[in-house]
């Protein structure tokens, strides 16, 4: 996935607190997340929200990814 496929990620102020949505609609990345973690399939996400699209779903997974790849440094 490329850098451009991450700007379907949007942050605004005024959208869902300033939270990362997707393409500036009042979905977050999160409900993304949470759907998917329950068990629902990207086909009945995108059935059940029309608006998206796989790229969307692949770009709310790939953002997540990066979010939680971060160094740890281990203080002794």
């Amino acid at each position: 996935m490329t850098e451009n496929a991450l700007e379907r990620i949007t942050t605004d102020p005024e959208v869902c607190g300033g939270r990362p949505c997707i393409r500036g609609l009042r979905i977050r990345v999160t409900d993304i997340l949470e759907l998917l973690a329950s068990g629902a399939s990207q086909d009945e996400i995108l059935e059940d929200y029309p608006y998206l699209q796989a790229e969307d779903i692949q770009a709310a997974l790939t953002y997540a990814a990066r979010q939680s790849d971060h160094t740890v440094i281990d203080v002794a």
